[in-house]
């Protein structure tokens, strides 16, 4: 790509963002190409040329790939997929590296769908090993693993872990590393540049933003373990559709824009509700007194959306849900509306009753702010 499809050489995370994937400018041609409905292509003589059917590949794939993978390792050359969900994603790198006698490490306090993941990599004959990810746990089981998973801040008790220490840990014991770097995003932290194998991630989430997509994404940086995961969409089929990619890489040009801004609320947010008398055991990495702090001040360039935090009963946090004008009840994560919702009431995680995960959207912050105080006081009878 030259360097006026790439901002001209400059390397702020706005102009990646803006410029990121788009391809070479052509005269009368469209600045980004739309979407491409092909289940074939034209294909006379020998199988040469990049695209054949469309399980295999796709022009509009490969925009948004290239586009994620300038965002997840500007200064590397690495390869990314694109998938149908995240969890097509996840799927991908663990199947795809993993055999029977094989061992993982997996975080014991990650996203709640991993536990159906360690029931189907048992049933395959693979060894599965859990810890929690503050405090670098993982360590002390990674002996003699072949792939460690790190999620890092963890979802949804956002706690972080040192990655360049796991990664070279693990790979001085020989194994891979796949970090879910979803809550994060590429402008929060990137994971292949501190040595992780790949950078794995549910693009529904704050890369696409607008909670209208399913998307996920596999950037990494060995050309034969990509094979193998590339090999395993193509048998699985679990592709993305042309649009789905297209909407994504459009979105992609407004992620610094709405990161900085989510962010940014989401500080205010958290600074408001640890002084509610309601709130107890809030958490946000970008807190100067969090746990995580520390360590993701070192490591993150930004610190999420996400805010977490527990109310006194489940009454008291479905009454607060209910009263809220600006926060939607959902689940996911990181659209330009602001969700809440109560974990527990999904079962898969090992928190309070009154538990809330609360995305911070793009909404004005004294409207925010003032939305929640309020629906704190109404639950209060």
């Amino acid at each position: 790509m030259s360097d006026a499809a790439r901002g001209g050489g400059h390397t702020g995370d706005g102009t990646r963002a803006v410029r990121a994937g788009l391809p070479e400018p052509v005269k009368h041609e469209p600045t980004m190409p739309g979407p491409v409905f092909a289940a074939h292509f034209h294909l006379p003589g020998d199988v040469t040329g990049p695209y054949s059917y469309g399980r295999d590949d796709n022009p509009t794939w490969t925009l948004l790939e290239r586009a994620i993978g300038e965002l997840e390792a500007p200064r590397q050359d690495v390869e990314t997929l694109v998938f149908a969900s995240g969890m097509a994603a996840i799927s991908a790198v663990l199947f795809s590296q993993l055999r029977a006698g094989d061992a993982v490490v997996l975080p014991s306090d990650g996203y709640q769908v991993l536990s159906l993941v360690r029931a189907q990599l048992e049933a395959y004959g693979i060894e599965v090993r859990t810890a929690p990810t503050r405090g670098d746990a993982q360590l002390k089981i990674l002996d003699d693993a072949r792939l460690l998973w790190i999620e890092s801040p963890s979802n949804p008790g956002l706690d972080v872990c040192d990655i360049r220490r796991l990664v070279e840990a693990a790979h001085a014991r020989g194994a891979l590393v796949a970090v879910d770097n979803t809550l994060a995003t590429p402008l929060g932290q990137r994971p292949l540049e501190v040595g992780a194998d790949f950078s794995v991630a549910s693009g529904t989430k704050q890369l696409t933003g607008h909670g209208d997509i399913l998307l996920g994404y596999v950037a990494g940086r060995d050309a034969t373990a990509m094979a193998a995961v590339r090999r395993w969409r193509k048998i699985t089929g679990a592709i993305s559709g042309p649009m789905e990619a297209w909407l994504a890489h459009r979105s992609i040009a407004t992620l610094q824009l709405r990161v900085e801004r989510q962010n940014t609320t989401a500080l205010r947010v958290a600074e408001v509700l640890r002084q509610h008398p309601a709130v107890s055991g809030l958490r946000y990495p970008g807190l100067p007194d969090d746990p995580s702090h520390k360590i993701a001040s070192q490591q993150m360039f930004r610190y999420g959306c996400v805010v977490s935090f527990t109310l006194p009963t489940r009454a008291r946090a479905e009454r607060f849900l209910a009263a809220l004008h600006l926060v939607e009840d959902a689940t996911s994560f990181g659209g330009v509306r602001s969700t809440a919702e109560r974990r527990r009431r999904w079962g898969g995680d090992a928190v309070p009753e009154g538990f809330i995960r609360m995305s911070v959207g793009a909404e004005d912050p004294k409207d925010l702010v003032a939305d929640l105080l309020r629906a704190l006081d109404e639950s209060a009878g």
